[in-house]
């Protein structure tokens, strides 16, 4: 076993509204089933800032991290060290670490369905049940440090070939590809995408082919992104458009990702889920908490499912990197910016200057200079 070293360098949130500190701590302890985790790398979600701004002020049933605080959502590395309970993992292994919390023992969890449990948090990050708070509190630490320990029920193993950073990207990839399932994309469907060029809906506009759609209509605002975009696949299996209204007359949709973020307009989702076809599957996962009027009558009379699809299991995560492992899902159009920890306040300011969903940034703990 490599011998770990007895302190870390750790990012700390000491408050909401503060710079993260750069301090030497303990390494994590590891319970009996935990792993301990070698970060190699750490996303920086362009969504923290957000986060960090509604935790001085937290609402309803919105928790937060204790600070201070180690966050970091969405962590890739290689497994240092294995608790006496762990089984099928073994130091070396290049694993990505699911974010997701949940109490194991609920109506909810002992029926597969872990996201639905009342304690479900992300880890680090936030959480919206009733009962999150604990969870958040049992497992405080998050990837913005050299180490992390990890229940093992939460790892995802890599391929050789699944590069760390594309993993850490995995929290917004696996979010949309948990959506496109729940509406069984596959050949042959015709999938709109609301809010295309984002960090969500590029995804999904990737994992949408990946799964064998038919075609990808991307709707979006920000034009100079569509040719990037367009170029995700053969000719003319991804359009986009600056409404769903400017498709070909006659395009039958199957089924409608919506990934707008908050506070976007009603038009563009209504505009959506109404081209959907009959027996059409509409899934949001953008968190547009805009009131939006829906005509049930419409939506019952046309057999169409509305679904609200937040996070994925860690089995939904495996599937997607085996697919990314056997080149099945193609993520190469990401463009890789990565810093080390001590410039990781400069990396959570430059997500402001990223170029749609294209760009991924990612703390790395053992490199020394910005790439």
């Amino acid at each position: 076993m490599s011998t770990l070293p007895d302190r870390m360098r750790a990012a700390v949130l000491h408050a909401a509204d503060a710079d993260f500190q750069f301090e030497d701590v303990a390494p994590p302890v590891l319970r009996p089933d935990e792993v301990l985790v070698k970060v190699e790398a750490c996303n920086v979600v362009q969504n923290l800032k957000n986060v960090l701004k509604a935790a001085e002020d937290p609402q309803g049933d919105f928790a937060y991290p204790e600070l201070p605080a180690i966050l970091g959502l969405d962590v890739a590395g290689t497994v240092a060290a294995c608790g006496p309970l762990v089984i099928g993992f073994a130091e070396g292994d290049r694993v990505y670490v699911n974010p997701g919390l949940s109490c194991g023992g609920c109506e909810a969890c002992r029926t597969g369905r872990a996201i639905d449990c009342e304690a479900f948090a992300l880890r680090a990050y936030f959480g919206i049940g009733k009962q999150s708070q604990k969870s958040l509190n049992d497992h405080p630490a998050g990837g913005f440090a050299e180490y992390i320990a990890v229940p093992q029920a939460n790892l995802v193993r890599l391929q050789d070939d699944v590069d760390f950073d594309t993993a850490a990207r995995f929290g917004y990839l696996g979010t949309a590809f948990r959506a496109l399932k729940l509406a069984r994309c596959g050949p042959g469907k015709v999938v709109v995408v609301n809010g295309a060029t984002g960090t969500l809906g590029l995804g999904a506009v990737a994992i949408a082919l990946a799964l064998g759609a038919k075609q990808v209509l991307g709707i979006a605002r920000d034009e100079d992104l569509f040719p990037k975009t367009e170029a995700l696949s053969a000719k003319g299996r991804v359009q986009m458009l600056k409404s769903v209204e400017d498709r070909a007359p006659g395009t039958a949709i199957d089924i409608v990702v919506d990934a707008i973020g908050g506070g976007a307009p009603a038009e563009p989702f209504q505009q959506a889920l109404y081209s959907l076809r009959r027996g059409g599957h509409f899934v949001n996962i953008g968190a547009n908490d805009t009131e939006i009027p829906v005509d049930f009558f419409w939506a019952m009379s046309n057999n169409i499912t509305i679904t609200g699809s937040s996070w994925f299991t860690t089995a939904d995560c495996q599937e997607m990197a085996d697919l990314m492992g056997q080149g099945t899902l193609d993520l190469s159009y990401l463009e890789q910016k990565r810093f080390p920890l001590a410039s990781l306040n400069e990396a959570i300011a430059a997500t402001d200057q990223r170029s749609g969903g294209f760009t991924n940034f990612s703390v790395v703990p053992n490199l020394q200079d910005v790439a």
